[in-house]
């Protein structure tokens, strides 16, 4: 069996020549998105400022611009001839010992070159006599300095900067920055096609009625379809397969020529009736199976190639809930943002982190065990965990009352009250 580390390394290595070999992103389809709905989409193209942030000289304070020359020691008057507003700039010449009433972002005149805030003058004591139709003298009481208080033009942001880089997952503060720029449009990779279905013939798909003890309902596409959400990729449901040969080929090979990913839930184990495997070695080839991980060991990493120009990746799960959750956040979701084209630094990460255990936990080594606790800050604001006494794979209420994945390494066993243990909060308790 290969490690969780090995398989998360294998993955990348294969999906690294598959972007650059067998579906180069520079080939990839671009389309177009509305910004406000390009959200986790990635950048297709670099995006270029059309011009500087900010555009002129603004000020940053509310107060009064003083022209080049003006003296700027305490106890000096100016002669304040206007005034500029944020978009209603002040329009007429300014000379030494004169400047203008100005307000925070709006644009400082060119002949000046600093803003002294109206709190180091004594605009309250004048405020309620100044006529703004009329000139009128301002004292300053505090020192200025030249260049102070003013956001200059193109100092955060110059004409034809690259500010956002191919590859870059969109944000809401990339969307921010864009829509500064005036972006309504971004030119982002053509979402993946990512193929779903589920095996066996005890499932029934919900809204339909279970009509025998025998049948449960398929909750692994629902939950999948959950957590690949917020992914830029389109899932295509081929359904429930039954536990046939002829039909599960069937469902494999329309699916390899429909999409770039396929994931399949349940038979994949060694079971009589488990077909997967077989029909992914009849149509492609198998890169790993099983994984030293506890639950979710028989994980299929995959490949689908016959008559195909490029290779569908394929992830085949177990079949309960609780493998599918842990297969998906572990492996399938980080392969499919790589896939995608995000950069290194744009793929979300697993957050980790170490808690004090709040009870023993029992604990064979040679698997990694993915044990669900809930975490919790004490009144010191340190994390702490408690793992549920019970662990079986089956308990699907479980998994919803967890907040979080317990990790216990390979090769450690049972671990006492009071050590510390790594947690990987689920993603959905942060975001």
């Amino acid at each position: 069996m290969i490690t969780v580390a090995g398989l998360t390394a294998k993955i990348t290595q294969r999906i690294e020549t598959y972007n650059n070999d067998d579906f180069p992103l520079s080939k990839r389809d671009v389309v177009s998105y509305d910004l406000l709905d390009s959200r986790n989409h990635i950048l297709a193209t670099d995006i270029v400022s059309p011009f500087a942030i900010p555009r002129q000289n603004l000020s940053a304070m509310d107060g009064y611009a003083l022209a080049q020359g003006s003296t700027l020691d305490a106890e000096s008057t100016i002669a304040i001839v206007g005034e500029s507003q944020a978009g209603s700039p002040y329009r007429g010449d300014i000379v030494a010992g004169q400047g203008v009433r100005i307000f925070t972002g709006a644009v400082v005149p060119d002949s000046c070159d600093t803003v002294i805030m109206q709190e180091n003058t004594n605009f309250a004591a004048i405020k309620d006599r100044i006529d703004k139709s009329k000139p009128y003298d301002m004292t300053l009481r505090k020192t200025a300095k030249a260049n102070d208080n003013i956001r200059k033009q193109g100092e955060e942001i110059e004409a034809k900067d690259v500010v956002l880089q191919k590859g870059k997952r969109l944000n809401p503060t990339d969307i921010s920055l864009l829509a500064n720029l005036g972006f309504d449009k971004v030119d982002v990779y053509q979402p993946l096609i990512v193929g779903v279905l589920a095996t066996g013939d005890e499932l029934v798909a919900i809204g339909n009625e279970l009509t025998s003890l025998a049948q449960i309902y398929n909750s692994n596409t629902p939950t999948l379809k959950t957590l690949l959400s917020s992914l830029p990729v389109t899932v295509r449901d081929y359904g429930i397969i039954p536990d046939d040969l002829d039909r599960t080929t069937a469902a494999v090979t329309q699916a390899m020529q429909e999409c770039d990913v396929l994931i399949s839930t349940a038979g994949v184990s060694v079971g009589d009736y488990d077909f997967l495997t077989t029909v992914i070695e009849q149509l492609g080839q198998i890169n790993h199976y099983k994984v030293a991980m506890k639950p979710g060991k028989p994980f299929v990493f995959g490949e689908l190639t016959q008559n195909l120009a490029k290779p569908v990746l394929y992830f085949g799960l177990p079949g309960n809930p609780l493998s599918t959750v842990v297969g998906s956040l572990q492996f399938v979701i980080p392969a499919l943002w790589q896939m995608a084209g995000a950069a290194p630094q744009e793929r979300p990460m697993q957050l980790s982190l170490t808690a004090t255990l709040k009870n023993d936990i029992k604990k064979s080594a040679g698997r990694m065990d993915f044990q669900r606790g809930i975490m919790s800050q004490n009144a010191a604001g340190e994390f702490e965990v408690e793992s549920f006494s019970k662990q079986q794979s089956h308990r699907i209420k479980q998994l919803s009352h967890a907040n979080c994945f317990i990790v216990l390494a390979q090769d450690s066993g049972n671990v006492a009250a009071g050590e510390q243990v790594l947690v990987q909060p689920f993603p959905w308790l942060y975001s």
